[in-house]
């Protein structure tokens, strides 16, 4: 008896399979099929998407090398062709290396190019800083106001390069013979626990001339 209960068991469960099977079984094959085609179609993007990441790693290699043999004019057009390609890591990287071979060129062409990057809001905040200093070191000769309130803006006790800002600002003071200004640039480095060994060395320095004060011509 068990026997044959359990046979009409099983074959009520064919039936019950062979019925859903003839209902669901068109869409589940669509659905099994889109589901591969979605997997292979994000695998042979990441492939794309890789092999462009190279190329432009290449290309971003290529005209550093360009640029430090001395040929600037086609490392520079190498590096506008990858910034109008790449909108990713690499493009931004090509973004600041441009920014550096202009600035080598002219101050206020490279200056320009990285204030450009700082104002940039899709740019990360830390690199933004970054451009903001390199802009405003460029511009420290030709517009030392404008150069001295961007570096302010970067000499906070949170920022990251506060102590480039610090230096160049205390720096900046002794050029102008503002000694009293240049001793505070200088304490705040040297109250920083966060100051480099190396800026550290060179502040001895520094806060030598300061104590000298300026030299009298006899």
């Amino acid at each position: 008896m068990n026997e044959f209960f359990r046979e009409v068991d099983e074959e009520v469960r064919r039936e019950r399979a062979i019925a859903f099977w003839k209902r669901w079984g068109g869409p589940l094959i669509a659905v099994a099929l889109i589901v591969v085609a979605g997997v292979g179609g994000w695998r042979y993007w990441e492939y794309i998407e890789t092999q462009r990441a190279h190329q432009a790693s290449a290309q971003l290699f290529e005209a550093q090398q360009m640029i430090a043999g001395g040929n600037r004019a086609s490392g520079i057009e190498m590096l506008d062709e990858l910034v109008a390609q790449d909108r990713g890591n690499v493009g931004m990287l090509a973004r600041f290396r441009r920014a550096a071979a202009l600035g080598e060129q002219s101050a206020a062409r490279g200056a320009e190019a990285f204030e450009a990057l700082a104002d940039d809001a899709s740019v990360p905040r830390s690199m933004r800083d970054l451009a903001a200093l390199r802009a405003a070191l460029l511009r420290i000769d030709t517009d030392p106001a404008a150069a001295a309130a961007a570096l302010e803006q970067i000499a906070t006790p949170e920022n990251a390069f506060r102590h480039s800002a610090r230096e160049a600002l205390g720096l900046a003071a002794l050029r102008r013979g503002d000694y009293e200004a240049a001793g505070r640039w200088f304490d705040q480095m040297a109250a920083d626990a966060e100051t480099p060994s190396g800026l550290r060395n060179r502040l001895e320095i520094y806060s030598a001339l300061v104590a000298a004060g300026p030299v009298e011509v006899r």
